[in-house]
């Protein structure tokens, strides 16, 4: 019984905590640029933003741990969550230019920096999955085809 709870991620599962890792750094990390340009908010509104960025910092470490604890990700898995971050990050850099614009504060044009600093990261992590992965498949290849001896 414990085997059947503890076993090996299926693909499906281990792309979905990648995605709850993501969205739960984006969703944070947005709703944290939107609470801190508003003016002045109400008591009640700025525990409603915490409670917000709270969840998804829960739906971050809820994806994390099952990534880095439940089981590895393999080279496609990390193309996939590679080209996943990619996209997040550009939602959120596209997100924070237009609160940016719209507010006009430095606090939209610090966002802007960080939502750029993540999508490059992003896209550094995505270039070299793609590589590690086309380094396995290219030793795989060498493995099966014997071909020359020396």
């Amino acid at each position: 019984m414990i085997d059947r709870l503890s076993g090996p991620l299926s693909l499906r599962n281990r792309i979905g905590a990648v995605v709850a890792l993501l969205a739960g750094l984006v969703g944070a990390v947005g709703v944290g640029l939107l609470w801190a340009t508003e003016p002045a908010l109400p008591g009640r509104t700025h525990l409603g933003f915490g409670v917000l960025v709270a969840l998804c910092l829960a739906w971050a470490a809820y994806g994390a741990w099952t990534v880095t604890r439940r089981t590895p990700l393999f080279a496609l898995d990390r193309v996939i969550a590679g080209w996943l971050a990619v996209t997040a990050t550009g939602l959120l850099t596209a997100a924070a230019i237009a609160i940016a614009v719209v507010r006009g504060t430095w606090v939209g044009l610090a966002g802007v920096a960080v939502a750029a600093a993540l999508a490059t990261v992003a896209v550094v992590i995505l270039v070299r999955a793609r590589g590690r992965r086309a380094e396995l498949l290219r030793r795989r290849r060498e493995l099966e085809d014997p071909g020359d001896p020396s």
